[in-house]
């Protein structure tokens, strides 16, 4: 039977395949250490969790929400933003409640795309970012970007032989997967060149908490005049542990909030309303919870990249996020992410994310989550070493002489 439109211009989910490898090996008995879904292992906080069993007790609490957020939340993320960013948000307007910022993506591209409409998009990049697009019927122009000097060039080519001019560029930064971060100059640059040729940015900030040099990652928000042309997407499941909640937002330009504000309001009635108050209290809180977080990570980082190393697999230590981008090693690199993923979870019994699902230009990387403790990040490392030291390498190929176990 032949598949439905939508359904044929999506490619094959790659990491279904590395999942279904990684069940595959657990049913047969291997401790497989899984760094490849970035899904955080920590608890949420405690008096997250206690508010909404406070919450839930109120029968009152259990009926249909609101689309866009009941308002105490709205106005604490704009009270966030505020102290966060310096950024003045009108709760009313400026701001929308999202069931994770995964969904908000999505549905902002069902409120703002026309078929055909094009979307610059960085590559790699996490999935949504051009799939939500997609999906919308519209078309993706890659742009093979960093936050550097070489980003304005690359979006003016990219407007340049695109028919029609393009509607929107996506941010994301710190990025997922690259873990690359942007200053404030770069997005002063990125916004004035944006008003100048009429394209909405879209910036995806759900790792603006997860930072370890120091340097807090700023919004595009913080550019003045930005509000004219921007909305930005956060999530509350990295920064408080809270994945499962599926609690984001998106905030700025009226117009665009409006929109999409309009589209969810035909689709869900919002999260579950003791989950919405859970998340206001959170984030009304002192901040001594996202501290906690920032320095779990911070150490799993520090002991992911020192013992990798040692195992022969130098990984640059991302400065924000909670992933390492991590080159694929020399003697494996010409077998590409997906059979060195695979190779991994066979021989070495650790799971990774191949950067060929982020898109093309992430084919001789993978993914590396900090989602196990430091003691598993460890054993990863040695199961890797001995990995390496049990593989041959052969022309145009890398074989391994036998399995660790």
């Amino acid at each position: 039977m032949e598949e439905f439109h939508k359904v044929r211009r999506l490619p094959p989910y790659v990491f279904e395949q590395v999942n279904r490898l990684k069940a595959s090996a657990r049913s047969r008995g291997a401790d497989i250490i899984d760094l490849g879904m970035g899904n955080p292992d920590l608890p949420t906080p405690k008096a997250i969790v206690d508010k909404l069993c406070e919450v839930v007790r109120d029968p009152r609490t259990h009926r249909y929400s609101s689309s866009r957020g009941i308002p105490g939340l709205r106005r604490a993320q704009a009270s966030y933003y505020a102290r966060r960013f310096g950024v003045k948000l009108n709760p009313d307007t400026q701001v929308v409640a999202t069931l994770g910022s995964k969904e908000g993506f999505a549905n902002m591209a069902q409120a703002i795309t026309a078929p055909g409409d094009v979307i610059l998009c960085p590559n790699p990049t996490y999935p949504i970012h051009a799939f939500g697009f997609i999906m919308s019927g519209g078309v993706i122009r890659s742009l093979q970007v960093e936050p550097d000097d070489g980003f304005i060039p690359a979006v003016e080519r990219g407007i340049r032989h695109s028919i029609p001019k393009p509607l929107a560029l996506i941010l994301n930064y710190p990025s997922n997967p690259t873990a690359l971060v942007a200053s404030l100059d770069f997005y002063k640059d990125v916004v004035a060149f944006a008003k100048k040729n009429d394209i909405i940015i879209l910036s995806d900030l759900a790792y603006s908490e997860i930072y370890f040099d120091g340097n807090p990652p700023p919004s595009v928000l913080q550019v003045p005049g930005a509000m004219d042309v921007c909305v930005e997407f956060t999530s509350m499941s990295k920064t408080f542990s809270m994945p499962g909640w599926r609690m984001g937002f998106a905030v700025g330009n009226e117009r665009l909030i409006s929109a999409l504000t309009r589209v969810k309001s035909y689709l869900d009635y919002g999260a579950f309303t003791p989950i919405q108050v859970a998340a206001a209290h959170a984030l009304n809180g002192d901040g001594a919870d996202i501290e906690e977080v920032r320095e779990v990570y911070h150490k799993r980082r520090d002991v992911m990249v020192d013992s990798f190393s040692r195992a022969g697999w130098t990984i640059p230590a991302p400065a924000a996020s909670m992933f390492a981008w991590a080159p694929i090693p020399e003697q494996f690199r010409q077998l590409g992410s997906l059979e060195f993923s695979k190779l991994l979870i066979e021989h070495a019994d650790v799971a990774v994310a191949p950067g060929i699902g982020f898109g093309e230009h992430g084919d001789d990387y993978v993914r590396v989550a900090l989602v196990e403790n430091e003691h598993r990040i460890r054993q990863a490392a040695r199961n890797i070493k001995k990995f390496f030291a049990t593989t041959v390498k052969q022309p145009n190929n890398v074989v391994p002489l036998a399995a660790h176990r």
